[in-house]
């Protein structure tokens, strides 16, 4: 008796029942969507540079609330909220989730185009929202001005805001942290985030009538996660740039797919490394645990979702191609709009296209097996669902099932993800 109390006493700790539970086991994704979710103002946001973006709670005031938990991506990942995509049109793929259409092209604006990680799809799909459509503005990352190798939530008005922060921003961002601008809105707006952002903004949505009304567009690109400032900063070190003599830092962008590249010493001097070495070591050193757990890189709870179409990158002089995968209705109203416009260059694609220039896919394969090692270990799990993760697995061989498992079993107990690791 006494045995089986100890083991249910063990059991029930390695359960998640407050946000601070998904924190302290390295379930956050950094969204920021807890923080506006709370009324009572318990919340706030602290950047570590060796972790990532976290909210910090205050005890006194959350104690044992969970609604929090309720809207929380880094806890639960939903596809089947995706609540518009109801046309008999769709195309379903366990791979990518369901689509309306998919398309390859870019910006018809060249600078948007070059300034841009691949094609500048996003930005012109959100400078046609703000010139034709009207809409508010364009909530989005941005660089963070006193320290360029991090980031900030902003709000872009016309194009000369979007140039700004166009390309790819390989640090943490949490840039729902800020959804009530957008509630507070007197027209609609945009968001652009990553997948797992906008998959609290479904969530959020569905009851927060206010936000659901002002949100005219959510866009999210292809995202493999977010590498934590660490990874910027040992990039510094490998230049040898100090972070104080950073004026500017780029990721990617200014060609296809550009290079890191910092200026410093009042821009009197730049460095720069290839996209194979800057993101190699990012992705490989820096990127969170949960982000391997993530079946949603391809963004399925977005209108529209779109990143790199690597299957025709060929090292030319190319400025960018995107895949765009249209999720909703919303989402094919506006781009087809943009197209006629002449903000968007646009040719059909398809499903096969999509596999063969990412390699996301193949992740998904992988996502059961993290999720059985971190069982086997009685670690929590975050709850992906619709995503047929089971599905995928199986089209994996016996060889990358054991790599995968093993692997993660490795991975848990190297990194002592094995027990809650509390980061405050």
């Amino acid at each position: 008796m006494v045995t089986n109390h100890y083991v249910r006493n063990y059991l029930d700790m390695r359960k998640i029942k407050t946000i601070q539970d998904v924190v302290d086991w390295g379930l956050c994704v950094g969204c920021g969507a807890c923080v506006y979710a709370c009324n009572r103002k318990a919340v706030s946001l602290d950047n570590i540079d060796t972790i990532g973006i976290r909210p910090r709670f205050d005890k006194a005031i959350c104690q044992d609330c969970i609604e929090c938990l309720t809207i929380c991506p880094g806890y639960i990942t939903d596809a089947n909220l995706n609540y518009k995509n109801h046309s008999t049109e769709v195309e379903s793929s366990h791979l990518i989730g369901p689509t309306l259409e998919i398309w390859e092209g870019y910006a018809a604006d060249q600078e948007l185009r070059y300034r841009a990680s691949s094609g500048g799809v996003l930005s012109a799909l959100a400078l046609y929202c703000l010139e034709e459509k009207k809409m508010g503005f364009v909530q989005h990352t941005g660089v963070n001005p006193s320290k360029p190798w991090m980031n900030r939530t902003v709000q872009s008005r016309n194009k000369d805001d979007l140039l700004a922060c166009a390309g790819s921003r390989y640090a943490p961002s949490s840039p729902c942290d800020s959804l009530n601008l957008i509630e507070q809105s007197d027209k609609p707006c945009i968001f652009i985030g990553k997948p797992c952002d906008t998959a609290a903004v479904t969530m959020l949505r569905k009851n927060r009538s206010k936000l659901d009304e002002k949100l005219g567009l959510v866009l999210t690109f292809f995202c493999a996660g977010p590498p934590c400032t660490q990874g910027t900063l040992d990039l510094l070190r490998q230049l040898d740039i100090r972070p104080d003599q950073v004026n500017e830092l780029r990721y990617r962008g200014y060609g296809w797919p550009g290079n890191f590249t910092v200026h410093y010493n009042n821009e009197a001097a730049q460095k720069s490394l290839t996209y194979k070495e800057s993101w190699g070591k990012l992705a490989q050193y820096h990127r969170s645990f949960r982000c391997h757990l993530c079946p949603d890189g391809l963004g399925e709870l977005a209108d529209i979702s779109c990143g790199d179409a690597w299957h025709r990158y060929t090292n030319n002089g190319n400025p960018g191609i995107s895949l765009v995968m249209v999720r909703s209705q919303k989402g094919r109203e506006i781009l087809h709009g943009a197209v006629k416009a002449g903000y968007l260059h646009m040719e059909k694609s398809d499903s096969s296209e999509v596999l063969a220039a990412q390699g996301l896919p193949e992740r998904r394969k992988e996502v059961f097996g993290r999720l059985l090692a971190m069982k086997l270990l009685f670690i929590p799990t975050p709850n992906l669902v619709g995503f047929s993760l089971l599905k995928c697995w199986m089209e994996s061989p016996l060889s990358i099932k054991l790599r995968t498992i093993l692997g993660t079993l490795r991975r848990l107990i190297l990194r002592g993800l094995w027990h809650s690791n509390p980061v405050y």
